[in-house]
């Protein structure tokens, strides 16, 4: 953008003016629009703070206003979406494991009397675990659940943690997407088949689980039962929250399409300030393709020059010495700012 006004700034004749009028001695004009300038200008204008650069061509206001409106969709946005950002982050729960959970009173949590977890949580020599059996064991009555139905059943309506073996957890997890898990692992089992002591049965069992393990069939009928039967709807919905929450390209790309539609259109804008400038100048000694190319080439090619004689766009002119008289030298500047 920076560049585009930078020459959208030279091929506008308005943008050339007499920055120093008391300067008697030449005739020359300057552009304030440097590259460097043009840059500053943008940055000033993108910090709302603003410059003491002020375009005076059509052409060159165009892209000032599509600049201001371009910054203040993108800092709108930005703005909006940071604050829809920190208030999902205030929503989020303080709870991240159970050293979490054992530490607060706020929200219940219990398991499901006579399983597993409970003779975990009993015979557990961890502060943290025996910490919650002293809770759940004063509050059983309260805390806990017959079923691991009745428990989930619990969480549903709130204020409310139920501990139970992950791959239940798990199961339901991928089947209601109200209900998340919390931390790691409490202890890690194996589930197994029980058969009577010294039974044939046991070690026929034992090689062909660990044969269907190294060949993935179990892992194969987890993902069959577990995440197949569910359809993954949660990670789905997950997904699309996330989509939902984030500010992509296609939210905002409109507002680049109108700021390079703004810009060509600025850069026409100047081409035809040019043309009119030159079809209207009086005393025009060369043809209107000749003054263009002229021009042209000083705008494009000169880059690095920010002054140029007054005579591009007005007939030449010799310079005035400061022994010529005072009201001619006077009367001749005047008519040289004026054609």
């Amino acid at each position: 953008v920076s560049f585009a006004l930078y020459l959208v700034a030279r091929l506008s004749p308005y943008e050339w003016r007499d920055l120093h009028p008391c300067k008697r001695t030449r005739a020359e004009l300057e552009n304030q629009f440097t590259f460097f300038n043009s840059l500053w200008f943008l940055i000033g204008n993108i910090m709302q703070q603003g410059t003491d650069l002020n375009p005076t061509a059509p052409s060159t206001r165009m892209i000032s206003c599509l600049w201001s409106f371009f910054t203040l969709i993108i800092v709108s946005s930005y703005t909006a979406n940071l604050a829809a950002f920190l208030t999902v982050q205030r929503m989020q729960t303080p709870i991240e494991n159970a050293e979490d959970l054992a530490s607060q009173t706020k929200i219940a949590y219990g398991f499901q009397r006579g399983g597993s977890t409970e003779n975990f949580f009993r015979e557990s020599k961890i502060a943290t675990y025996e910490r919650m059996w002293n809770y759940i064991s004063a509050n059983q009555a309260d805390v806990t659940a017959a079923s691991s139905t009745e428990g989930i059943n619990r969480v549903l309506k709130g204020n409310y943690a139920f501990l139970m073996e992950s791959t239940t957890s798990e199961y339901n997890i991928m089947r209601n997407c109200e209900l998340t898990s919390i931390g790691g692992l409490l202890d890690s089992k194996g589930y197994g088949f029980g058969v009577p002591q010294n039974s044939p049965y046991r070690d026929i069992l034992s090689d062909t689980i660990l044969k269907l393990q190294d060949e993935g069939v179990i892992h194969k009928y987890y993902n069959k039962w577990w995440k197949e039967a569910a359809n993954l709807k949660c990670d789905q919905e997950d997904k699309r929250k996330d989509i939902a929450a984030e500010l992509g390209f296609a939210n905002i790309g409109g507002i680049f399409v109108i700021l390079a539609g703004g810009l060509i259109l600025s850069t026409i804008v100047a081409a035809v300030e040019f043309s009119i400038k030159i079809r209207n100048r009086k005393g025009r000694q060369i043809s209107i393709r000749e003054e263009m190319q002229r021009y042209f080439r000083f705008a494009i090619f000169n880059v690095s020059a920010s002054k140029r004689r007054a005579s591009i766009f007005i007939k030449d002119v010799p310079l005035l010495s400061p022994n010529d008289d005072d009201h001619d030298r006077d009367r001749d500047l005047d008519q040289i700012r004026h054609q």
